[in-house]
């Protein structure tokens, strides 16, 4: 039954959307502040992509394995980067550590995960800060790189969130994207990358790099889910994370949901 309202939810309007997860990622990172993770995205596990990262990381490889795939889209040594809906920040701080760009800033929605951010990942040249994805807090060409790590599939007004994008990249600068909608749903959104006047450079179904990390973490994921969470939500919890056989898992299984990576850039 939660489960059920909770889909009315999301899917009654954009408004009601936006605001069901800004309280859902609000609550979230507060129960959840202390816990050890900082992803929350359904990772990225290849054969032949295996990135060095400090052993102490290693129980997120999986997570930052999504993040490496879809920043590495293009070069982003000494550029300035956007994280649009950063999280708990593990992203941004793995691109800010890993991968050399001049600065990151990570904004998103939950003034929580956004406390937890700063408390937690304080690195030079990384920042985090609250903003909204449909009217982000910068001035127009800041960026050479806006990233977005499943994170769109929250927005209420896609079309609002892609004109921000454009309107913070610099001429010639890169949109670097991964999430996922239902299957028939994805050429819908394709059509409003190109109707914002962002010119796609490449696209990638990843649907099996997905499902192959949700194998792999499921069994931790769900350890944590039923220790942590109280029981009468732990099913809403466990589809959310994408454990193996929930309604998440089984959908991308069953190609009824479709995960991509894509690279769009603003016209010089």
């Amino acid at each position: 039954m939660i489960q059920k309202i909770l889909v009315w939810l999301i899917h009654f309007g954009p408004k009601t959307k936006r605001w069901f997860w800004r309280v859902w990622y609000n609550v979230f990172a507060k129960k959840a502040y202390t816990h050890d993770f900082f992803f929350m995205n359904y990772g990225y596990s290849d054969e032949v992509l295996s990135i060095k990262i400090d052993p102490k990381e290693e129980r997120e490889r999986y997570p930052t394995q999504l993040y490496h795939h879809t920043a590495t889209q293009e070069k982003i040594t000494g550029k300035k980067v956007l994280e649009v809906g950063s999280g708990r920040g593990g992203g941004a701080s793995y691109v800010s550590r890993y991968l050399d760009p001049k600065s990151v800033v990570g904004i998103d929605i939950s003034k929580n995960a956004v406390e937890l951010c700063n408390s937690t990942h304080q690195y030079p040249g990384l920042s985090f800060c609250v903003g909204d994805s449909e009217k982000t807090p910068f001035q127009d060409e800041s960026f050479d790189i806006v990233l977005n790590v499943e994170s769109s599939h929250c927005y209420g007004n896609t079309p609002l969130f892609l004109d921000e994008v454009k309107r913070v990249l610099k001429p010639g600068g890169f949109f670097l994207w991964a999430d996922f909608r239902k299957t028939k749903e994805m050429p819908i959104l394709f059509n409003c990358f190109l109707e914002s006047g962002l010119v796609k450079v490449r696209e990638k179904n990843i649907t099996n790099f997905v499902i192959n990390a949700l194998k792999k973490m499921s069994k931790e994921r769900k350890e944590k889910i039923k220790k942590n969470v109280p029981k009468s939500i732990q099913p809403v919890f466990m589809s959310y994370a994408g454990i193996e056989g929930s309604d998440v898992y089984n959908s991308f299984v069953q190609n009824k949901l479709i995960y991509k990576s894509a690279t769009f850039k603003k016209p010089e």
